[in-house]
């Protein structure tokens, strides 16, 4: 789907920019749980709890970053801080050392709170308010991000399981760094002065400070941790819940300190608890989807059959290339939603977005029952073919694209306006959660029949599907005539 000639010349510049910056994200998460089970040693169990602690804090982090960038920096700022870290946690991956790998993943959790809630909020920017444009400029902006999406697997895994792991690492380095220079040359030229500045300027610098260094430390108590310092052993099991405490009661305290002369009107305040609904069930979809770098990763390396054979040539395709598939779907299907969803407009039966969620959370349940059926095969003959994963893979799409972009586009509709980055903060919350619950989900694969395994989440997502279902006209009541 081309970028419009009616849509603005910014979002051809952020489209790109996004499109490297998941380069970089899928191209890394690719090789993350092989490197640490091939190169690192750690085992299955290890290597989940640390994927479900990265993917999960990377969704954290931007709940603050967006209350920084709404208060002290402006998104445009941030954005940039953010792509400087990322790339430089990149880089410090593809050193083979420990200390590096953990240096590395802080970098990125880091950096990746200051880009993403604002990237998205500058993209909502583009837009006037009720402007009729807004949900198919998500829809192209989404696109971008799984453009980048597919090719990363294809460079970052051949390169790390073929020629060396840390090679892998830096082309994701190096794309990150593509993406920042694409910025830099044209943010001027093409954005203009949207975002250079925050709406409620702070001049106390010391709650940001503060929440930054609660952050950090949390985050190198976590390295030391997985890293198995005696010394430390059982600091988690209070200083994470005394961290975690801080930074929640210092955020609320920002929160309400800073935005008190900005009272909210009852509509605005069940807007908001509409965006908490949506994360809340959002939770349920991405601690399933998220099994896309764990379980599902370890189910194509070991219980697939990988060996194609296409015109006389024989070869194994690596196991890297299935996170492929995900973002390949999403940039051939992407169009046909927008139009369907339009179409559905023309004749007023477009679903709300709370009905969208649910039917997401169906066709995710759908994907895991095929799930369910390929490891069943697999106790019985052995390794399945790789179209059991492309059939999961699909239905998975299927209901990203009724949940994902069309989340993006309800968070900057509903958000009061000085408070849009901290919400798209908010609405990344739910991945946070998600991928904690995911990455200790999966740290049981080994441990448990697989079908059985793969039941929990078909099960999880088809009950909450079924009871936002039935939420979803109470819910259309607070959001006030957006649809």
């Amino acid at each position: 789907m081309p970028i419009s000639k009616n849509q603005p010349k910014g979002l051809f510049l952020l489209f790109f920019v996004e499109m490297w910056e998941r380069f970089s994200y899928y191209g890394m998460r690719a090789l993350l749980v092989l490197y640490m089970l091939n190169f690192l040693n750690f085992s299955m169990e290890k290597s989940g709890r640390i994927y479900g602690w990265y993917t999960g804090m990377v969704y954290l982090t931007p709940l603050i970053g967006g209350y920084i960038a709404d208060r002290y920096l402006g998104q445009r700022k941030a954005i940039l801080i953010g792509g400087v870290l990322m790339a430089l946690g990149h880089f410090s991956l593809a050193f083979p050392a420990l200390p590096f790998f953990f240096t590395g993943l802080i970098l990125l959790i880091m950096g990746n709170g200051f880009f993403k809630p604002n990237i998205s909020t500058v993209v909502g920017s583009l837009y006037e308010e009720n402007d009729p444009r807004r949900d198919a400029g998500f829809t192209i902006f989404y696109m971008g991000i799984n453009l980048g999406a597919f090719f990363s697997p294809f460079v970052c895994s051949t390169l790390g399981e073929k020629v060396g792991w840390h090679w892998g690492f830096s082309a994701a380095g190096i794309g990150m760094f593509l993406g920042l220079i694409m910025y830099m040359w044209g943010q001027k030229q093409f954005l203009g002065d949207k975002c250079m500045k925050p709406k409620n300027p702070q001049k106390n610098y010391s709650m940001p400070i503060i929440l930054l260094s609660v952050v950090l430390i949390f985050l190198i108590l976590s390295a030391f941790q997985f890293s198995g310092y005696e010394i430390i052993e059982r600091v988690p099991r209070y200083i994470y819940w005394i961290a975690a405490i801080l930074v929640v009661t210092g955020f609320i305290y920002a929160y309400t300190t800073n935005s008190s002369k900005s009272t909210l009107t009852r509509v605005e305040k069940q807007r908001i608890a509409v965006i908490f609904i949506m994360v809340f069930f959002s939770i349920f979809f991405w601690s399933a989807f998220e099994q896309a770098g764990s379980s599902l990763t370890i189910f194509a390396d070991k219980e697939t059959n990988r060996n194609l054979s296409i015109f006389g040539f024989n070869f194994v395709v690596p196991t890297g290339y299935f996170q492929s598939i995900n973002p390949l779907l999403i940039f051939l299907l992407a169009p046909l939603f927008s139009k369907l969803w339009i179409r559905l407009a023309d004749v007023h039966k477009e679903p709300s977005s709370p009905l969208k969620f649910s039917i997401g959370l169906g066709f995710l349940s759908v994907g895991f029952m095929v799930m369910v059926v390929a490891a069943k095969i697999y106790e019985v003959s052995g390794p399945v073919s790789i179209f059991w994963l492309i059939g999961a893979y699909f239905f998975h799409t299927l209901g990203e694209l009724c949940l994902s972009p069309v989340g993006l586009s309800l968070v900057t509709k509903l958000s009061p306006v000085q408070f849009t980055s901290l919400m798209m903060g908010v609405w990344f919350l739910s991945s946070f959660v998600a991928n904690f619950i995911g990455g200790f989900f999966a740290g049981n694969y080994d441990a448990m029949n697989h079908s059985k395994f793969f039941m929990i989440p078909m099960t999880t997502a088809i009950l909450s599907a079924l009871l936002l279902f039935l939420l979803t006209p109470r819910i259309r009541k607070w959001m006030h005539g957006i649809h």
